[in-house]
């Protein structure tokens, strides 16, 4: 008789940084563009003190986004990081504990500060300024978990790959991959044994023409299947006001963008990496899962910050309910 299965301890673990976002609105400012309006530049008057109408602060992070969100859907959500011992720290385990996601993984570096990023809003789009502070990342052991996404970490993030490859063998947990800056600029080469574990690799149209090395191409079908190339068993790309695009390997699926009153776009990403995770979590297809990450990255940009707008199930139900058909066959 075949021994039955201990149920997970978690739905999903998110491993990455969490980080205090400032978001900065601005009036006081121009945008320099090339003709064809696809190079823009942020202007501000140099050596000059600039007047802003709002600052808001609040916990932010590609993980802690994500995490946050998870337990929001529904999901048994964990945390790694490792973050400071300032009053930030104490913030985010304040926050984290909040939204009932678990604390066993968060970890605490001495004498160390937190990350911090400043958002610089200008009409409905933001300039990133981020820092990451040194990190001595060590993944702890990890409990059984249906999925870990992995997602932006400081320059050390090589500690956490080889740690985590090595645990997932043990755990069997799928693997969701949104890789950070640090993570691209090291190049493919340096991604690939995660690449290859990937059950899903989530990134931008951009992000995607980094790790296929190839700028110069803009069709998504395209990139989908050079991506798929690279060992994710579904390849989702995000594309803007142009919707998000997914590839299981036999379709390709296009989801329009949810309607959406745009406050502020920082967290857009990460609200439809969450949705689309938590719509697998549930049981939901590839299609399904298209859905329900738009929908939750149309709220988020309806509110200031990353994680005001990250909907509940119910919530979710509901605004999908309202909306005609998102997904079509290419």
């Amino acid at each position: 008789m075949a021994t039955k299965k201990p149920p997970f301890t978690h739905d999903i673990i998110s491993i990455g940084d969490a980080t205090l976002d400032h978001f900065v609105q601005l009036n006081t400012a121009s945008l320099l563009c090339n003709l064809n309006e696809k190079n823009c530049w942020l202007c501000l008057n140099y050596a000059e003190k600039i007047p802003i109408d709002r600052l808001t602060s609040v916990i932010g992070g590609n993980a802690c986004n994500n995490a946050v969100g998870s337990a929001r859907l529904g999901l048994k959500a964990a945390f790694y990081s490792v973050i400071g011992d300032d009053d930030v720290g104490q913030n985010i385990l304040k926050l984290i504990k909040k939204e009932k996601v678990s604390l066993k993984y968060l970890l605490i570096q001495k004498k160390s500060v937190s990350n911090l990023s400043i958002a610089l809003n200008f009409k409905t789009e933001r300039t990133l300024l981020v820092y990451h502070q040194p990190r001595k990342y060590n993944v702890p052991p990890l409990s059984t978990s249906k999925w870990v996404y992995l997602t932006s970490m400081g320059k050390e993030f090589r500690t956490v790959h080889d740690q985590l490859l090595k645990q997932l063998d043990r755990t069997g947990a799928s693997l969701a991959f949104n890789p950070g800056t640090h993570q691209l600029l090291a190049g493919t080469k340096a991604l690939s044994p995660i690449l290859k574990r990937c059950t899903v690799l989530i990134v931008n149209k951009e992000e995607a023409q980094m790790l296929v090395k190839n700028s110069a191409t803009n069709s998504i079908p395209e990139l989908l299947e050079q991506l798929r190339l690279l060992g994710p068993d579904i390849v989702v790309i995000t594309d803007g006001e142009r919707g998000a695009y997914a590839f299981e390997g036999k379709k390709q699926y296009h989801a329009r963008t949810a309607p959406a009153k745009v406050v502020e776009r920082t967290g857009a990403g990460d609200g439809f990496s969450t949705g689309f995770l938590a719509a697998l979590c549930h049981g939901k297809t590839t299609a399904d899962a298209l859905i329900w990450g738009t929908v939750n990255s149309a709220s988020v940009i309806e509110h200031i910050g990353p994680q005001a707008g990250l909907l509940t199930v119910p919530t979710m139900i509901k605004r999908i309910s309202k909306q005609k058909k998102y997904v079509t066959e290419l």
